[in-house]
């Protein structure tokens, strides 16, 4: 990408960061609408964020999450309870 651009009051940095958001439907009418101004008025940005949508649209379609096994499940949810996270 070359110097990033502000379409629609929005730069392309701006518009990358909110792109799963964007994909997952869950941006405001308002952010969506202006991401959407955007894309229609930057040609790079417009070409990323539909090979993006594209590939996270094939990777759904394809796959179902696999559960996890049980015992890594049970040292998750232990390790989580201890709060081991927070340090």
């Amino acid at each position: 990408m070359a110097e990033p651009r502000v379409v629609a009051g929005l730069s392309c940095t701006d518009v990358l960061a909110r792109l799963s958001e964007f994909v997952d439907g869950e941006l405001s009418a308002e952010t969506r609408d202006q991401i959407l101004a955007h894309l229609a008025g930057c040609t790079w940005c417009e070409e990323f964020g539909g090979r993006f949508s594209g590939l996270v649209t094939m990777l759904r379609s394809q796959s179902e999450p696999a559960g996890l096994d049980e015992s890594v499940a049970r040292r998750l949810q232990e390790f989580l309870s201890e709060g081991l996270l927070d340090r």
